[in-house]
């Protein structure tokens, strides 16, 4: 339980501010991109992007293996996503690796896992009705993300949507995302990750 306070405690921690001062070093969280994040008078953490292709992150300093990481999120427009056990090129170029996926299309692979700047989809939500049924395009949306040895499993909205075996990743870094082009309007709010013995 302490975990958990502790992580979010850090996520509240960003200044409320344009998104330059969010890598600073005393920050636990570092932006990848040109996109704006700012956190609001509530902690909610507001992501925009800008009229570039260049995806773009808010990145945990910090190195997560074992894991459960639940949030709430809402996206105005765009595409999304959620990095675990990512892996950095730097701090400044490129992030790749296991991403939880955002999708308001109606694609809707919403908690689909994507390997983001690497292999693509690995488990989308194709062939399963309740998973392509589970995010709300109007609204707060619960995700649930489970990380424990080689498997990930994911929730939406208590939904099953991805449960994946792979060994290429044991641990790495979490990220916010804010896809590329101008679109992307994307909010999050109550970010707890519990690390799991």
């Amino acid at each position: 339980m302490l975990s958990r306070f502790l992580c979010l405690a850090a996520l509240l921690a960003i200044p409320a501010c344009q998104a330059p001062l969010l890598d600073s070093p005393q920050s636990e969280w570092f932006l990848i991109g040109d996109a704006t994040f700012t956190r609001q008078a509530d902690g909610t953490i507001h992501g925009v992007g800008r009229d570039l292709p260049r995806n773009s992150f808010l990145v945990s300093r910090a190195i997560y293996a074992d894991f459960e990481l639940e949030v709430d999120l809402k996206i105005d427009g765009g595409n999304s996503g959620i990095q675990i056990r990512s892996q950095l090129k730097d701090e400044s170029s490129k992030i790749f690796g296991y991403q939880i996926e955002v999708d308001p299309s109606e694609r809707a692979w919403s908690g689909g896992l994507y390997d983001e700047a690497r292999r693509g989809w690995l488990d989308s939500n194709e062939g399963k009705p309740a998973a392509l049924g589970a995010f709300q395009v109007d609204g707060w949306n619960h995700y649930r993300i489970r990380c424990e040895g080689n498997r990930i499993q994911t929730w939406v909205n208590g939904v099953p949507c991805a449960d994946f075996e792979d060994d290429v990743d044991a641990s790495g870094h979490i990220g916010l995302q804010v896809h590329g082009g101008a679109k992307t309007d994307v909010w999050w709010r109550g970010l707890s990750i519990t690390p799991l013995s």
